[in-house]
């Protein structure tokens, strides 16, 4: 189990996301999607996500 704070990626957002990398990933994208106004999420992004995943 992970968790990750947007916030640690994008300053100011608060959402906090937990589970298997592969469901925060899933969690992320439509966050990303729906509330940042991301049509698509950048590889780069993606990776920045992982490296801020911490075991929970």
């Amino acid at each position: 189990m992970k968790a990750f704070r947007c916030g640690d990626v994008v300053p100011g957002c608060a959402r906090a996301f937990t589970g298997t990398e592969d469901e925060i990933l899933a969690q992320v994208d439509q966050h990303a999607r729906q509330d940042h106004g991301l049509v698509e999420v950048p590889d780069a992004l993606v990776d920045q996500v992982r490296a801020a995943m911490v075991p929970a």
